[in-house]
């Protein structure tokens, strides 16, 4: 991106605004460098009102609305005809379907956290680290579609600090089994979320809908993007996801088999050196260590690690042999950050470094 660009910032919209995604995103695009917000959207119940009074009661970030964002009007989602370049969607999936294909047929870049569109096979399911190639597929995906915008998501929040702990490892060894178990936070359940008598002292050994969604997203995300499609990577996953009382901060332990010969040391050096595509283009929103392995087997802690680098770095340890698959380890991600809408922030820098967002 040449200089004249870099200082013209593009303008934002961000589609259920007042949910708990879409308050994060306001929180972390406050003095972006190339984004700024510019339009708020939300259900017909919201439309009309302003952000503060729309909000009240419901803002559960840990720090204030920002002055800027208070005042804005919000306007009805279902209407693609907001004054931005490209929207971030934080919308339920419910109503995402829809409402995000309205908005790339109208000449929106959509930038989605929802499940709806993940698994179509003309649509990028990216993580920059992981995958940044697969954006390829754009204009295949507008040609097929007859869109002038384009819908890019970004994976399950679990799945993110996965496929990110394991992309050095498929890369240099390949990867042909895994099994996981996840003890995910009660913010990755939303507002009003896990009711507390159920959460409080308690484990809760089902998440609807999770486990397929952790079982097959890493297949696209570490697999082949093609001229139009995707060739799923050949692993077998199995995953178990549980609800633990932590507020935020996705815990996973994680056993795997590789497909050549690998060393603990070798894998080890792999993930304290890893750095990908963001880091070499230095993006904003890019952690200088997007993998950062802790020698203190005690380590990473939900509490202690969730936030490191902005909550944009995802903490490995423990790697040691395992005697039933190859390899084991734990894995840390922020999950409203590196696995929700600092995702999909970093996701369209890249966009934005390659040409496939520009205003409108």
């Amino acid at each position: 991106m040449d200089k004249e660009k870099s200082f013209k910032k593009l303008k934002v919209g961000i589609l259920g605004a007042t949910g708990t995604v879409g308050q994060k995103f306001i929180v972390l695009l406050q003095n972006h460098p190339w984004f700024e917000i510019s339009a708020l959207a939300a259900s017909k119940e919201s439309a009309g009102k302003t952000y503060e009074e729309a909000v009240k009661g419901r803002w559960k970030q840990e720090v204030d609305i920002p002055e800027s964002i208070r005042g804005i009007v919000i306007q009805d989602a279902s209407k693609p005809n907001l004054k931005c370049d490209f929207v971030f969607s934080g919308l339920d999936a419910g109503v995402a379907g829809e409402i995000e294909k309205a908005f790339a047929a109208a000449g929106y870049g959509v930038i989605s956290n929802t499940k709806n569109y993940r698994t179509e096979q003309d649509v990028p399911l990216m993580v920059p680290e992981v995958n940044p190639d697969h954006a390829s597929i754009i204009p295949f995906q507008q040609k097929r579609r007859k869109w002038t915008g384009f819908i890019v998501t970004n994976p399950n929040c679990v799945v993110v600090p996965l496929v990110m702990a394991l992309k050095p490892v498929m890369d240099k060894f390949g990867v042909s089994k895994i099994m996981l178990t996840s003890m995910q936070a009660i913010s990755g359940a939303g507002y009003p979320g896990v009711p507390s008598l159920d959460i409080l002292d308690n484990v809760i050994p089902m998440i609807g809908g999770e486990e397929p969604k952790v079982e097959w997203e890493p297949l696209k995300l570490l697999g082949d993007v093609k001229k139009d499609g995707f060739k799923l990577a050949n692993i077998k996953i199995s995953a178990q996801c549980n609800r633990v009382p932590t507020k935020d901060g996705h815990f996973l332990t994680v056993a795997f088999s590789t497909r050549k010969p690998a060393k603990v040391g070798e894998i080890k050096r792999l993930i304290k050196n890893f750095k990908g595509e963001p880091q070499k283009m230095k993006l904003p929103s890019a952690p200088q260590k997007p993998l950062f392995y802790h020698e203190d087997e005690y380590r990473p802690q939900t509490r202690l690690d969730r936030d490191r680098e902005g909550g944009m770095s995802v903490s490995v340890g423990r790697l040691r042999e395992d005697a039933v698959l190859d390899f084991k380890m734990v894995v840390l991600g922020h999950n409203t950050i590196r696995g929700a809408a600092g995702a999909a922030i970093l996701n369209a820098e890249l966009l934005h470094k390659k040409g496939y967002l520009k205003a409108r």
